[in-house]
């Protein structure tokens, strides 16, 4: 891809999440915060499925590449992110910024699929549970997990590919903490028309396509719960499927705050403060939310630590 075109602005300056003095340092302290939880909540959530053969099943294997994006999206904003509370100007070159907008657009509409895949995964586990191995096969679950990653890249490729045919002449402060797709179109010295017609049909098909698969899935299982006789047997399902409802409800919830509103409505600081949820909160919370709700995960990580620990305890003796 090239990232050269006739723009004479070589470089931008992002603006960060606010101007205010007196927050810098604190807000610099919450997301160093936000981000080690995050690395070390990812990052240990992948390890741990990866060590633990009874966490290989579908499930945790979707779980695993939810982590994997997580982590990596986190990572593509975020220290330039912790950069802005430190320093008196943020600079990103034009070629730096357009591979923070692909990079980030590719893992963003990746999750959407994920936690799509997710919700069908346990629509198939609670709604055929006998039939469960055969539908969610290895080679069902690679090809999901792959139409998942194509639809990233397609996205990231619409995004990115429109945002290089703009230019941008005098104009070079970004109003956000990051290269994101619509402050950028505020900055272009040529019209953003097709770019905004591309992000509402692509941002709309990547959130109403997931969003309508995970309703209807949901709506299945719902059913099928409420024809469960036993009490512990609907509590047994209701608890399988919470912790994926809530990441659900925290991801697609500020995306479509942000991305599926016409440009001139709200402000560029209700933008900002909306996609701290899905770019922060939600990469922190998912691997929280999976292990303090998973018993799987729990025992897992129980077995984990006595193995680690006995290891370190012979080594002493």
């Amino acid at each position: 891809m090239n990232l050269e075109n006739d723009s004479s602005v070589t470089e931008f300056i992002l603006a960060g999440l606010t101007d205010q003095p007196e927050l810098q340092l604190p807000l610099f302290l919450l997301f160093l915060w936000i981000y080690v939880v995050t690395i070390v909540g990812n990052l240990g959530l992948i390890i741990l499925i990866g060590i633990n053969s009874q966490l290989h099943t579908p499930m945790y294997y979707f779980l695993f590449n939810l982590s994997f994006i997580d982590l990596c999206y986190s990572s593509v904003f975020t220290p330039k992110m912790l950069m802005n509370f430190v320093s008196k100007k943020n600079i990103i070159s034009y070629s730096g910024c357009m591979a923070q907008v692909y990079f980030f657009c590719f893992f963003v509409v990746s999750e959407c699929y994920v936690l799509t895949i997710m919700a069908y995964d346990r629509y198939v586990a609670i709604c055929n549970p006998l039939l469960y191995n055969v539908i969610m096969s290895n080679q069902v679950c690679s090809l999901l997990l792959g139409g998942a990653y194509v639809m990233g890249f397609a996205g990231a490729m619409a995004h990115t590919g429109c945002m290089l045919r703009l230019s941008f002449c005098d104009a070079n402060i970004i109003n956000h903490y990051m290269c994101d797709v619509l402050p950028l179109f505020q900055l272009s010295c040529t019209s953003t028309y097709v770019n905004e017609l591309v992000v509402f049909i692509v941002g709309g098909v990547n959130i109403t396509v997931p969003s309508v698969t995970i309703l209807t899935s949901y709506a299945l299982i719902l059913s099928s719960i409420l024809n469960i006789s036993s009490t512990e047997g609907k509590s047994k399902a209701f608890s399988t499927c919470s912790s994926h409802v809530i990441v659900v409800a925290l991801f697609f919830g500020s995306a479509s705050f942000m991305y599926l509103k016409p440009s001139s409505s709200g402000s560029v600081e209700q933008g900002k403060a909306a996609s701290v949820f899905y770019t922060n909160v939600g990469p922190m919370l998912n691997p929280l939310i999976y292990s303090l709700r998973n018993k799987d995960v729990q025992a897992a990580l129980r077995k984990t630590l006595r193995r680690m620990f006995s290891r370190i305890g012979a080594g002493f003796s």
